[in-house]
């Protein structure tokens, strides 16, 4: 009996299968998929807007006040098409496809997948909330719970949609602290067997090598950074001053807090009774001790349904940046959070004509696609292979995930 040759269809939809099988942070995301490019195809620079769901404020009392429905979208840009090359025989395509996939799909859409956890784990620099200490490995429960509590403060949903993913050491780590305690038998052989957390305190552990690591910026820890003035609600810059009298720089992804501006709950708009978090957007150096124009998210806002402070700072509040820890501290930084948090967006690429063959696959309920083009080589009775996905990163509610420090 003849062998049967394998079909380009048939190890695209293979390779879309092994993609969602070796995706790490990706999985607990939120993953878009827009097939209105089904026919002609996206391109790098493509944007799709995610939608975000309105908030109100509410009232009291029995006279009507109508609040606008003010639906607010993230566009995410498909900035980044990405891919893996590689040629096999005639011969083959003979193999079964479990064989071929081991041999061929396996390696190639590996490497496509680490690229695509890697960048999603790079969007730790949006996030403002923040556990743990830089540069120390955490070893208690406790860092893990606080981790919690910040979702939880921003009304994260508790619908089982909440993940952690963190470095093989701090997820070595945690699970030796936690050994002796008394939990599940079962979880605990599984913890014990696998030396993965599993499923604990409400969250769905991970350990993903794709962990970025911040390195915090250099400033004089002895000098102390203050408020230059006053802010309007609203602001996403402030003047500061009080750096030491040479130049100091606060870096992409520094995390700090001002004195007397505490953090409400985005539902009931009431203090938590914690500081407000702050994240620097860009790089930005002192000059003369003084930060003309520091970036950071989240806005400073005291009204309107998105309020997130319950005070503006006042002239000469101080800023403590990272919490603890030296200048230049490099720490691994795990993501504890809900999938709305972040979203990736992918799209068709177009199928090109002239060529020997062109197959893609997508899934709405993945919401991945991804595209293989083969050619023929016939001095070499050889079909050179091109598997690409086309996809963007954005960070769509920040504030439902916590950086924790290691």
């Amino acid at each position: 009996m003849a062998n049967t040759l394998l079909t380009i269809s048939m190890i695209t939809r293979e390779a879309l299968m092994v993609l969602e099988n070796n995706l790490t942070f990706t999985k607990g995301v939120n993953r878009q998929y827009d097939s209105k490019f089904g026919v002609e195809g996206a391109k790098i620079g493509t944007v799709l807007n995610v939608r975000k769901p309105p908030r109100y404020v509410g009232r009291t009392g029995t006279a009507i006040g109508i609040e606008d429905a003010t639906e607010t979208q993230v566009a995410v840009t498909l900035d980044t098409q990405f891919g893996v090359d590689i040629q096999f025989t005639s011969e083959d395509l003979a193999l079964k496809i479990s064989d071929f996939s081991k041999r061929f799909i396996t390696p190639a859409v590996a490497t496509i997948a680490n690229k695509i956890d890697n960048d999603g784990m790079g969007l730790y620099t949006s996030v403002y909330n923040q556990v743990g200490v830089a540069g120390t490995t955490p070893n208690a429960l406790i860092t893990y719970l606080s981790a919690g509590v910040k979702l939880d403060d921003n009304a994260a949903p508790m619908d089982g949609g909440r993940t952690v993913c963190l470095t093989p050491l701090m997820q070595a780590t945690i699970v030796d602290a936690l050994k002796g305690l008394f939990q599940q038998s079962s979880a605990i052989a599984s913890q014990y067997q696998r030396g993965q957390m599993g499923t604990a305190v409400g969250f769905e552990w991970y350990m993903d090598q794709n962990v970025n690591t911040h390195t915090t910026g250099v400033y004089t820890t002895s000098a102390t950074p203050v408020m230059n003035g006053s802010t309007a609600t609203g602001a996403t810059t402030i003047s500061t001053d009080g750096w030491n009298s040479g130049s100091s720089t606060v870096k992409e992804g520094d995390v700090f807090t001002i004195a007397g501006v505490n953090h409400v709950n985005p539902q009931s708009r009431q203090s938590t009774g914690t500081l407000q978090q702050f994240v620097v957007t860009a790089d930005t150096t002192s000059s003369g001790g003084a930060m003309a124009a520091l970036p950071f998210d989240p806005p400073i806002k005291t009204t309107t349904a998105f309020q997130t402070v319950d005070a503006l700072p006042a002239d000469g509040a101080a800023l403590v940046f990272n919490g603890t820890g030296p200048e230049s501290t490099q720490s691994p930084t795990g993501l504890a959070h809900h999938k709305d948090a972040f979203t990736l967006a992918m799209a068709d690429l177009p199928l090109p004509k002239g060529t020997d063959m062109a197959a893609r696959v997508s899934d709405d309920q993945l919401g991945m696609s991804i595209r293989l083009i083969r050619d023929y080589d016939i001095t070499t009775d050889k079909f050179p292979c091109r598997l690409d996905v086309l996809y963007g990163w954005a960070a769509l509610r920040p504030e439902l995930a916590c950086r924790i420090q290691g």
